[in-house]
């Protein structure tokens, strides 16, 4: 019974540890995902600014140039 509860206890102690372990994962994860996500919305905003700009040098070249 002894040897039972020793394997039990050893079990949990390894399962305590696997959750400590994927929630620092998890953490990181969140985070880098979090700086994905800010460099994405910063690259959607200079193609906006870009696409604004070549649109204005569009509308300026003369109609025969097009």
């Amino acid at each position: 019974m002894d040897a039972d509860l020793k394997a039990l206890e050893e079990k949990i102690s390894q399962l305590v540890q696997l959750c400590k372990s994927l929630r620092e994962d998890n953490i990181e994860l969140r985070q880098s995902i979090a700086l994905a996500q800010e460099a994405e919305r910063q690259i959607k905003a200079r193609m906006q600014e870009a696409q604004i700009r070549i649109e204005s040098i569009i509308d300026r070249l003369p109609e025969d140039v097009l």
